[in-house]
Parts: structure tokens; sequence; C-alpha cells
């Protein structure tokens, strides 16, 4: 069993206050050592960006002699992880030099003026020029500055264990055309298999943007009056209100878990939910259909927090379909991390030089493999060792062709917040989709005031 959430929280505050104490309040007082902050997965299992970061260490030290690097991981869930680092960075004697930044708060540590711009160290780096452009984007303010070099980004679909689709005789080449089709499968299961999770489709307040990235926006992006941007009108730079297809992605969510087609909602709604279908429901073929991400698969590896040499045999990957099937018939949503240099570090040229270091193509190609990322360099996609690296590589990576990425603005955090409330009060019954789209309204209202238009325009 994993810890409950108070316990993990705590256990992570605990973690980060000891760095800070041990570093002696900064790295102020030591100009020759780099001080990177980064997540560690709440699975203690894994560590891939502990071994990887080691190896960099390594590497940089030896360099770079009489430089050290200091490696200050923070074991917490995401949006804990993300708070944690913004206490960090409010004052130069917690900041780090060197932080990892998920894109999703990226651009409101940018307003809160947590974080540096990189252009003067990006307009004499020749690797820069290998970054594909939607990535140099993803980190990019609406200053036009860039404050992040991302290290990969990733897609969506579905992940369907082939094994409980022949019990329930269902085809192992499944490649659903429409949301009706996703239903019948799980209700088929639910039948025929009885014991077993049909469907997974995150949701609610807890795991976050988890929840509103990889459950409601793979399903709102593909209704059909979503247009290109369904949450934010960057012509009138205004955000949208909850429309018909709002509601009903809503609905879908209402009828999975109204069904019983997905986990209990007090499994459900746990922050660590992702690291339990990961590490326990897929692996022990518990659960029949997963909405998740093209990263899945580092889990199952030799070196992973579940080895699981079979998963390549036993799972499909199908791309999520749009609502109606209608064009381009399927969706993706996109993210990623990048590096970060703290507007208040101390050693910021150092942490630029660590950075050179990370992204250098050798590292950049061990990273993406080990990690289970989409590419974002040009050279990197290229490398033969990257495109044999995981099973379903080139079907998560043709899914860029049909991805989304979310609003790069300020106030998303807020927005994704008020997902989240609107997911959950559907999930345990307490609101209709109807009214659960008209209280997201009230808050998207209350977070960005005036700069809201109705769905319809």
């Amino acid at each position: 069993m994993r810890p409950t959430a108070p316990l993990i929280l705590t256990a992570a505050a605990a973690l980060a206050a000891a760095a800070l104490t041990a570093c002696g309040g900064g790295s102020g007082g030591d100009p020759d050592t780099v001080r990177v902050a980064y997540n560690r997965s709440t699975d203690n299992k894994v560590r891939f960006k502990d071994n990887q970061l080691a190896r960099v260490k390594k590497q940089f030290e030896k360099e770079n002699p009489g430089k050290k690097v200091e490696l200050i991981p923070i074991q917490a869930p995401d949006n804990d992880y993300a708070t944690k680092v913004q206490q960090m960075m409010r004052t130069p004697k917690t900041a780090p030099d060197l932080v990892y930044e998920d894109t999703f708060h990226i651009n409101s540590d940018i307003k809160a003026g947590y974080l540096a711009p990189l252009d003067g160290y990006l307009k004499k780096w020749k690797a820069w020029g290998q970054f594909i452009d939607t990535a140099k984007t993803a980190a990019t303010a609406e200053d036009g500055k860039t404050y992040g070099v991302p290290d990969g980004t990733d897609t969506r679909g579905l992940w369907f264990n082939k094994e409980i689709f022949a019990k329930a005789g269902l085809p192992a080449d499944w490649q659903p055309k429409n949301w009706d089709e996703i239903l019948d499968a799980a209700r088929t299961i639910k039948k025929k298999v009885p014991g077993v999770i049909p469907l997974n489709v995150y949701t609610g307040k807890a795991p976050g943007e988890v929840a509103a990235m990889q459950g409601f926006e793979m399903l709102l992006y593909g209704t059909p009056d979503a247009g290109e941007e369904p949450l934010y009108d960057p012509g009138a730079k205004k955000w949208v209100a909850g429309g018909q297809g709002f509601e009903d992605s809503l609905d879908f969510i209402k009828t999975v878990y109204g069904e019983k087609l997905a986990p209990d909602p007090s499994d459900a709604l746990d922050p660590n939910i992702s690291t339990h279908v990961a590490t326990r429901l897929l692996p022990e073929g518990k659960l029949a259909i997963n909405l998740d991400g093209s990263w899945m698969g580092q889990q199952w590896l030799k070196t992973g927090g579940k080895p699981w040499p079979e998963w390549s045999k036993v799972l499909g990957q199908a791309a999520m379909p749009t609502q109606r099937g209608q064009a381009p018939g399927r969706v993706s949503m996109s993210g990623g991390w990048s590096w970060a240099i703290p507007a208040k570090a101390q050693n910021p040229d150092l942490a630029w030089k660590f950075i050179e270091t990370l992204q250098t193509e050798e590292n950049a190609v061990s990273w993406d493999i080990d990690n289970a990322q989409i590419a974002v360099r040009k050279d990197v996609a290229a490398d033969p060792e990257y495109r044999k690296s995981m099973p379903g590589i080139d079907f998560f990576t043709q899914l860029v062709d049909h991805t989304h990425y979310r609003p790069a603005l300020p106030v998303y955090p807020q927005v994704s917040s008020a997902i989240g409330e609107a997911m959950e009060s559907v999930t345990t019954g307490e609101a209709s989709p109807a009214a659960a789209a008209k209280a997201y309204d009230e808050h998207l209202r209350t977070v960005a005031g005036d700069a809201v238009r109705n769905a319809n325009g």
C-alpha cells in the first residue's frame, strides 16, 4: 500500500526542508556549486531522473574541475512539487540555481517573477537549432522571451489489455472510431470479464493536471464544436466558457463512473492514482483500457518501478477518437518539462553550463530513452537507439500530427483546477454535467474577469 496523501506531503516537505537546511541557506555561499531541484517520483522504485542526473553530475564535475553539483530531489505529486519549488524560488537564500519546470506551470512562474529569460544563452548555443518550434513555444512567454529548455514531450492515447479483450471477444487490433465505441467495449468487458476494471479516465481535483489534461481535455478537444482552441480564444484573447462540448465531456465522465465502468471514485480521486495504474492495475491485469500517456512503458522496463517483460505483447495502443468520429478522427494532448533558471539563482552561468551538459546530443538521447519521452530535438528523433527504444514509440510519435497544447498562460493552472472540480462533482454524483459546467463558468469568470467569452462566441 502507498502512503496516504498527507504522509506523502509531509515527507516531501521534510525532504525539501532538509535539503535547504543542509545547503546552509542557498548557493550564494558557494559560487562553485550549482544546486539542481527536480521532482522525484512518488514511487520509490522509480529512479530514472535520479540515475540520469547522478551520471550527468559526475560528467559535469569531471569536465569542470573545482565545480560541484548538488542535486535536490523533491518527492511529491506534481502539484505539490510545483508549490514547494515556488516557495524555494521566492528568495535568493533558498532559490536553487536550476529547476525542473512542467510547462503547465512555467508561465505562471514567469508572471510571478520566479524565472529568468534564457535568450542571452540560447543565441550563442548551436544545439538550440535542433529543437522543434512547438517545443520552443512551450517555454516561451507572452513577452516573447524563452524561459526554459525542453527535454522532451509526450502524446496521449488508449492503452488496452489484449488478453482481457480476447476473453471479452474484442479484437486485438481495436481502434475505436468514436466515444460510443469506447463505452461499448467497456460495457462488454464489464459483462464478460467480471472482476476487471473496464476503463480508466482520470478525474477529480486531487490528481491535478493528470485528470484535467489526460482525462477531460482529451475529451473536450475531440468534440465537434471544439475548434482548435476550446479553452482559450487567442484571437480574442479570452477564455471560453463551457459550451455543449464541455457538457458532453463531463457527461462522458458521468457515464463512465455512473455505470461503474471505472475505478471506484474513492480510488480514482487518490492523488497517486496514476502511480497505482502503472505499477499495479495494468501489470496485474486488473484494468482493461487506460486513457494515458506515451511514457507509460518506462515503468515496466528492467530498471522501472514495476518490471513487466510481457507488457509489449500484452498491451495494445489505440488513438483516442473524436467524439463522433468527425475529422480529423483522432485527438491527442502534449505537454512536457523544461529546465529553467530561477530569477534569484546565485549561480545562473554555472546553471546554464549544466544545462549544456544535460543537453549534449548523447545525453539528450539517453534522457528521452530512459524517461520514455517523445523527442523534441531533430537529431534525437533521428537517432537509431531512440527509434528502437520503446515498443509503441512510432505510434505515439505519429500522434504529434493530431496533438494539441494547453493554453500557455498564467491563468491556466487555475482553469485546470476548476476543470478538476467540475469533473469531481459529476464523478461523485454531486452535480449534473450542466450544473458542473455552470459552476465552471462562474469560477472561470472569477479568475479571468472580463477575459471570458461564451462558447458560441
